[in-house]
């Protein structure tokens, strides 16, 4: 009876963790419509707003959950300031690029960084972690690393936009498992860093007349403000539903979110998508395919090797 109250009460985390997770993939699937509602609006004033209005919810969700003296004790070492301060400052970059790329009709290439994301975190983690990589995974990369160049050749640059939000997001996640904190104290602590300059630049856009905050219509506040639920809460549900899967579950769930943008970015926004296009994602599907077998065949041969 006891192991079976064990075994239940492991498939309702799991059961809670998945839908935690599914939601938060979906909004950001989702995301770009509300990014693109704030295409008009300068984008230093919208990431300034994302990061302010963020705050109040992060720190909500944290009284709620009665972790308030974990965040006080984490404040203490400087070197989770300092941790905390880089983390932010890549999470603010992506959110950069992100928000830039769907207001100029790129969001094609946001779907392709995220698509390419799990293949460069397992890039870094070799190089970085001395983490093995096997056949499988390697051909994963490689075929990754080909998509990237049909790109290249056929546009004459690097998708720096696919590149860049894939990078940005890998070093995210490498340096942010440094942090010896919670998910809901780390995100608090890095909106609350960000949060300085940004409220300083909202209240100079304020002063100076140039804001879409005050001096401009209630469409424009509410859209800003909205800036803060769409960023924080996917982030907070993720960041809770993750530590109640297993690991492999999230990286197949990770595909969710850059396959919504994809479809919407194509059949919605219209944007192009031509045969080097398509044959840039057939090899990234091809290699994730691989990627996520090498993950499920892992993990039914290490119990054997036991």
């Amino acid at each position: 009876m006891a192991t079976q109250a064990i075994q239940l009460e492991a498939d309702s985390k799991a059961r809670r963790g998945f839908l935690l997770a599914l939601g938060a993939y979906l909004l950001w699937g989702l995301l770009p419509f509300y990014m693109k509602a704030v295409a008009y609006l300068p984008l230093a004033e919208v990431i300034a707003h994302r990061i302010v209005w963020s705050v109040p919810i992060a720190a909500a969700v944290l009284i709620w959950a009665g972790r308030t003296a974990d965040f006080k004790a984490a404040l203490r070492p400087p070197r989770i300031i300092s941790m905390a301060a880089l983390t932010a400052a890549l999470i603010s970059v992506n959110w950069g690029i992100y928000v830039w790329a769907i207001a100029v009709d790129r969001t094609i290439e946001t779907a392709l960084g995220y698509y390419i994301n799990p293949l460069v975190s397992v890039v870094v983690g070799a190089l970085l972690l001395s983490e093995r990589l096997d056949r499988l995974q390697i051909a994963a990369v490689v075929l990754a690393a080909i998509a990237v160049a049909v790109l290249t050749i056929d546009a004459g640059k690097l998708p720096w936009v696919s590149l860049v939000l894939a990078f940005s997001f890998a070093a995210y996640a490498f340096f942010r498992k440094t942090l010896p904190i919670g998910p809901s104290q780390g995100f608090l602590l890095e909106v609350l860093l960000l949060s300085v300059p940004a409220l300083g630049y909202i209240i100079f856009l304020i002063v100076t007349g140039q804001d879409h905050f005050v001096s401009s219509s209630l469409n424009d506040t509410a859209l800003l403000i909205g800036c803060g639920p769409v960023t924080a809460i996917p982030l907070l549900l993720f960041g809770f539903g993750a530590k109640l899967l297993r690991l492999s579950t999230i990286g197949i769930m990770q595909y969710i979110a850059p396959t919504i943008v994809f479809v919407i970015a194509v059949l919605i926004f219209g944007e192009p998508f031509g045969s080097t296009q398509a044959i840039a994602f057939g090899l990234i599907w091809a290699a994730l395919a691989i990627y996520s077998w090498s993950m499920f065949r892992g993990r039914e041969i290490r119990p054997a090797m036991r």
